[in-house]
């Protein structure tokens, strides 16, 4: 098993670890800055090339979201657990009907046995590479909504207390003796009411100044282009690697441009190699941790790519 001491000094260890609630507020007001921009696009310059620019940023954005429902399920983001949890959940995972309580601790199951049978994400980076007729399928898929409907069905499922939560493709139903209506109703009202209370306040203000309509754009984006960047996003993590224990060869870290990062690869995201060694570091201190491997000598080892096209080139036959 790789040591972080192996590579970072205490000293390092201690910068990098810390946090700083200005930063992490930035970060969040940074997706939420663009998000508010991408509706005024399409308000003040209507035209299908804008409508096509606006439903790309939108699905970035709302991986951005997903991104800080990450970053604050590790605790990572700001300071104290409880700013974590609230803007985790408000700004993080309720907006893109996620449940930050029930997706730390399965989420940390991952980082436990990264690459391994016991992974729950496994399913979700194998596969890979897939022929070009079978990834066409799967990013039409993703774009038709057909993932999007597939994995809300699930995530209704699942805070209902009928599925066990998972996120990566196993399906495990709840004892029956557990799924009685009234438990089913209490689960409803408890795991439910935060996402539709933030997405109703979202269609709520867009009705407020007269274009109720582009809550579509926000609803349409979620099903459709965050499916498609969140697979990228997990080809890039965790795919093409050697599933094994070793945070050398089970993960990667890619490159990625200015359009990368508006899309596929928010709040750093893409450094995931370093995130998997020392997983408290906040996000906004990766890059930092990533030229200190780097002149070490880490990636002598450890995986890198060049960009997210690359990868993607690399993951078909």
């Amino acid at each position: 098993m790789l040591s972080v001491a192996e590579w970072l000094s205490k000293e390092e260890r201690k910068s990098l670890l810390q946090k700083s609630n200005w930063r992490g507020l930035y970060e969040v007001l940074f997706t939420w800055a663009l998000i508010i921009a991408t509706f005024a696009l399409v308000i003040y310059y209507p035209h299908p090339l804008t409508y096509i620019a606006a439903w790309l940023i939108m699905g970035g954005r709302q991986l951005g979201c997903s991104v800080i429902m990450h970053d604050t399920g590790h605790y990572a983001l700001f300071k104290s657990k409880r700013l974590n949890n609230v803007i985790g959940r408000w700004f993080g995972a309720y907006p893109i009907l996620g449940d930050l309580g029930a997706y730390r601790p399965y989420h940390n199951i991952h980082h436990v046995h990264t690459g391994t049978d016991e992974d729950p994400d496994l399913l979700l980076t194998t596969g890979y590479p897939a022929r070009m007729i079978s990834m066409c399928r799967k990013f039409l898929r993703d774009l038709s909504g057909m993932t999007g409907i597939k994995t809300q069905r699930a995530f209704i499922m699942m805070e209902l207390g009928i599925l066990k939560y998972n996120l990566g493709k196993k399906v495990e139903w709840i004892d029956p003796a557990e799924r009685t209506p009234k438990k089913i109703l209490y689960n409803g009202i408890t795991n439910l009411s935060g996402p539709i209370f933030v997405n109703v306040l979202i269609f709520g203000v867009l009705w407020a100044i007269g274009h109720p309509w582009l809550y579509l754009l926000w609803i349409i984006s979620l099903f459709t282009t965050f499916q498609l960047f969140n697979r990228i996003r997990s080809m890039a993590e965790h795919s093409l690697v050697i599933q094994s224990g070793d945070p050398h060869t089970n993960t990667r870290t890619t490159y990625a441009n200015p359009i990368e990062r508006l899309l596929v690869a928010p709040h750093f995201v893409n450094y995931h190699a370093e995130h998997h060694l020392m997983m408290g570091v906040p996000p906004y201190n990766l890059p930092k941790m990533h030229q200190i491997l780097l002149k070490k000598g880490f990636y002598e080892k450890g995986i890198s790519e060049k960009g997210y096209l690359s990868l993607i080139r690399k993951a078909v036959i």
